[in-house]
């Protein structure tokens, strides 16, 4: 979508056949949908299941299978890339065949349904977070997706999206999600202005988003503390409540990726760091300029 896309009437540029209509909605706009285990169509979309995760849907399935972040992560989502510089994304895993997902039962539907992703409390309506060009604030707006194999569209019944936000639960999602939503959307929007973050930056925003227990290691680490300033009350609620920490980890990750002063900083933290390290960076500084002089240029071009 245009950047100034407030100087143009609402439209979506998208491909031919795309389910998405190409109206923008608000809260107050009314859609007809229903959907209930006697509807023809139901469990057809968990079949072309494509549920992008957010952390907060990390955050609760995790919980309710009663696993640690890292082993939800192998066993139920695969990772994607989500913009041209590479910023990590997970997906519900599904089955190998098909696209159907592996949280479906043929004859209940949803088996983590009271926990089910933010995507799926939302289907058929979208979710769309945009920035007008200049503009000090983003914007959310909705959008409607009308597939071949959904016959709720079809179901006698009217209400607005909000109303729809409101039955599905769908809101705790969106207030917890915000923050880190912001920072896909700038990471986004910024494109090369900011360059492409470092693989470290991006290892780091994998792990504060979607692993939160290894990122519970990385804060007690005691070099965690001698950087960042945080009150002893609040800096043992990250270390016992994972939605704590991951709110902080939004927090984390807008300094990392942008730079922006949102932790303070312990006086001198950095100068201290490198005083602690002098030696072992300079060694290492020495060990890549030696490495260097070593390699002639012409001998990757000789054949060995």
């Amino acid at each position: 979508m245009d950047p100034d896309y407030d100087k143009f009437d609402y439209k979506f540029d998208l491909p031919f056949k795309s389910p998405v209509e190409p109206v923008k909605l608000d809260g107050n706009s009314k859609i007809q949908f229903n959907c209930h285990p006697q509807i023809r169509c139901f469990n057809e979309c968990c079949k072309k299941a494509d549920i992008t995760l957010t952390p907060y849907d990390v955050l609760r399935l995790k919980q309710r299978l009663g696993v640690t972040s890292g082993e939800f992560l192998k066993k139920h989502t695969v990772p994607f890339q989500m913009d041209g510089h590479g910023l990590p994304g997970i997906k519900m895993r599904t089955t190998d065949n098909e696209p159907v997902c592996l949280f479906m039962d043929e004859k209940t539907g949803c088996s983590v349904y009271t926990d089910r992703p933010a995507a799926c409390r939302y289907y058929p309506v979208g979710l769309m977070s945009m920035k007008a060009f200049k503009a000090n604030h983003e914007e959310q707006h909705y959008f409607i997706v009308k597939e071949d194999h959904c016959t709720g569209h079809c179901e006698p019944r009217e209400l607005t999206v909000d109303q729809y936000r409101e039955e599905q639960g769908v809101k705790p999602y969106d207030e917890f999600n915000w923050p880190w939503y912001k920072l896909v959307l700038k990471k986004k929007s910024s494109g090369p202005t900011i360059g492409r973050p470092s693989q470290l930056s991006f290892d780091m925003f994998f792990m504060a988003s979607y692993d939160v227990d290894r990122f519970r290691l990385f804060i007690e680490s005691k070099n965690f503390r001698k950087v960042y300033l945080l009150e002893d009350a609040y800096y043992q609620s990250l270390l016992i409540d994972d939605f704590t920490l991951t709110q902080f980890g939004f927090r984390l990750l807008d300094q990392v990726l942008f730079g922006n002063s949102t932790i303070p900083l312990v006086a001198n933290a950095y100068e201290q760091r490198y005083e602690e390290r002098k030696e072992v960076i300079e060694a290492k500084f020495k060990l890549a300029e030696v490495l260097a002089k070593q390699e002639d240029p012409a001998e990757k071009y000789i054949e060995k």
